[in-house]
């Protein structure tokens, strides 16, 4: 609602560049309640979406499927770059195209940001792999690396996690490209080798700092606050529990891209409980996944035995390249007739009489970058270098899981090479072709979820039943549904008593059926949970204005107004509920008779009152205090002010007729 259908920056009498001025969710970037999530290029997709089509979703929807199919045939090109032309590149595409956990990303609009991010993300990881190709051989490869520069300049403006695309374009021009081990990288720097390699690699370290300097300067040098509801471990006072539930988190992403049975719209709140000490079993899931991760990466930087250095040059297969890069005859896009060994020929199923087309990377060089896609796109998601506002967010891993498709074919390649008899071949193949059709199946059936509201939240009850109840409860309002939404509010508020608005929106349905006491309860309940909740205030308000309780009502208006706007998540929502605090305080002194004070409360709300605010009524008030007063000129004026505001305004044509028939 907040990104689309209430964001300001989408309509077109807004400008255009203020949506590189404003956050996702269109509240100034600087403003204390932003959530820093500057994605400037997602919104303006949005906004075209909205001149075209509205607010018909049909559109919005097209754009995303259009754009995982993008995404889908880039990273199937790129994996041709590791696994050739065959069945392996193939089953990496497909791995992709079907995985559940993108449904997210792809169904839920919003998700978009994740998306785009990974279309600029591969095109700026191919174009640096066009650099690598054509360095020292052609003038085009520095417009390859400009490319590459610019297209993830845009993936980061389109989510923050794209300028991490620097660093995997890094790890593959030295471990696929040059295919370095760990030890000779240092040997190359000491002994000034390689020095077109380190030269690429200190453009991208520089134009990555320098885009995360200037990111840091257009979000006002401050870092964005979350609510406790968020992300509990990092409102924890317990070191330990902070510790160990963030060293967890990880393993729990990575059991959601291995086995995605259990998925939900929001993993916030109590959905992952704390780790609150060491003897929780789950710790034995975090060593588990490190000791495997460590592992792994220290045999694939370690390197096979069949290697060996000659003269500080490496050698493969009594083979050396002239350049001294690489133990083979140069890279992928030279087409080489080479009869291989066992290894290179049968590592892609290719039968031994075959002839091999293309120099590929080694089993060790594709592990080595599927790591690090694999992590370091999911690095700013873990709480490392600051807290995020979520616990776990399942469009975060549509860039991440890529690595993790990668590290899936190049393992089952692995054992399809070490299988020796053709049943246990045809096994691994078939076994794979299953993980795919399983993959696609449940990425059907979890679309079905996405089909509506309602089928979205009951699919959420099991992982997080607070949130997921709550949300139920509005859209059961929606439908009518009245004793099954506060059934559902009261579940809501069960399993998390001091939701404040969970008890804000059990009020209001309370209210709307005139169940006055119980409403104030509950509006009160909510203030004392959210202090700032001014909406709360507003409805209490009106509540005790209407039971003849002027002064309490003047009091509750009053403390509304003088609420600020900082710190708080959605600071448009809160101008309008102090804006109506202010026409409710001014219609307050209007029915004493103080029409004098009724203007000067009218005056300040029009100058509170945020662009979204329907200000008709208010006019019209202020037209009727003028009334009242005699000043009837300044009536006049503000009773054609509601009507240009709102030219079907019933209230404002009847008073302005009786300023017509008295004049």
């Amino acid at each position: 609602s907040r990104a689309i259908k209430t964001n300001q920056d989408l309509l077109p009498e807004t400008p255009w560049i203020h949506i590189f001025y404003n956050d996702f969710w269109g509240t100034l970037l600087t403003h204390s309640g932003s959530h820093k999530s500057y994605r400037p290029l997602c919104t303006l997709s949005f906004r075209i979406n909205h001149a075209v089509g509205g607010m018909d979703p049909w559109g919005y929807h097209l754009v995303n499927v259009l754009l995982h199919a993008a995404v889908t045939g880039l990273f199937t090109n790129f994996s041709r770059i590791l696994f050739g032309d065959g069945y392996w590149t193939l089953i990496a595409g497909l791995l992709f195209a079907s995985h559940p956990i993108h449904t997210e990303a792809v169904a839920g609009i919003v998700g978009r940001a994740d998306i785009g991010a990974c279309l600029f993300f591969l095109l700026s990881l191919m174009c640096y792999v066009k650099h690598c190709s054509t360095r020292g051989s052609s003038p085009s490869t520095w417009a390859w690396i400009l490319g590459a520069g610019l297209c993830a300049g845009c993936s980061m403006l389109w989510k923050e996690q794209g300028v991490t695309v620097l660093a995997i374009s890094a790890v593959y021009d030295i471990f696929v490209f040059h295919r370095l081990k760990m030890h000779q990288i240092v040997s190359a720097l000491y002994k000034r080798k390689n020095l077109a390699l380190f030269f690429s690699i200190g453009l991208l370290t520089s134009w990555g700092t320098a885009l995360l300097g200037a990111r840091l300067y257009w979000m006002g040098n401050k870092p964005p606050s979350f609510s406790n509801s968020d992300n509990p471990a990092a409102d924890s006072d317990s070191f330990v529990t902070r510790t160990l539930t963030f060293f967890y988190l990880p393993t729990k992403n990575l059991w959601l891209l291995l086995c995605p049975d259990t998925l939900s719209f929001d993993w916030s709140m109590d959905a992952v409980p704390l780790l609150k000490a060491v003897n929780d079993w789950r710790n034995l899931h975090t060593v588990a996944f490190y000791a495997g991760l460590l592992l792994l990466a220290y045999f694939s930087l370690k390197g096979s035995s069949n290697e060996r250095e000659c003269n500080g040059k490496t050698v493969m297969n009594g083979k050396q390249n002239a350049n001294g890069h690489s133990c083979h005859p140069e890279m992928e896009y030279k087409t080489l007739e080479v009869k291989s060994s066992f290894v290179s020929k049968e590592e892609n199923g290719l039968k031994k009489h075959e002839i091999q087309k293309l120099q590929l990377p080694s089993t060790e060089n594709i592990v080595i970058l599927s790591l690090s896609l694999l992590i370091v796109p999911f690095v700013p998601a873990t709480n490392l270098f600051f807290y995020v506002g979520f616990v776990i967010a399942e469009r975060v891993l549509y860039v991440p899981s890529m690595g993790f498709c990668l590290l899936v074919t190049v393992g089952v390649r692995a054992l399809y090479v070490k299988a020796q008899k053709r049943f246990l071949k045809n096994l691994v193949f078939c076994s794979t072709a299953a993980l795919i059709v399983f993959y696609g199946l449940k990425t059907v059936v979890r679309n079905g979820d996405w089909q509506n509201e309602e089928m979205l939240y009951r699919s959420g009850i099991k992982v997080n039943p607070a949130k997921a109840w709550g949300n139920l409860g509005n859209v059961l309002k929606s439908q009518s549904k009245i004793s099954e939404a506060e059934s559902a509010y009261r579940n809501a508020l069960y399993y998390r008593s001091n939701m404040a608005d969970m008890l804000y929106n059990l009020g209001l349905l309370l209210q709307e059926n005139s169940r006055f006491s119980e409403a104030l309860h509950y509006y009160k309940l909510a203030i004392g949970s959210r202090p700032t909740l001014a909406s709360a205030y507003l409805n209490t308000g009106i509540i005790l204005m209407n039971q003849g309780k002027t002064e309490e009502a003047r009091r509750t208006f009053v403390k509304c107004s003088e609420i600020p706007d900082e710190n708080l998540k959605d600071p448009h929502a809160h101008k309008s509920s102090v804006t109506s605090c202010l026409y409710n305080l001014g219609k307050l002194f209007h029915e004493q008779g103080h029409y004098e004070e009724a203007l000067t409360v009218y005056k300040e709300a029009i100058q509170k009152m945020p662009r979204q605010f329907a200000p008709q009524s208010l006019y019209n008030m202020m037209g009727e205090a003028y009334m009242r007063m005699s000043r009837l000129p300044e009536a006049e004026h503000w009773y054609v002010e509601s009507l240009r505001s709102k030219s079907d305004h019933i209230p404002a044509h009847l008073t302005y007729g009786k300023l017509l028939a008295l004049t």
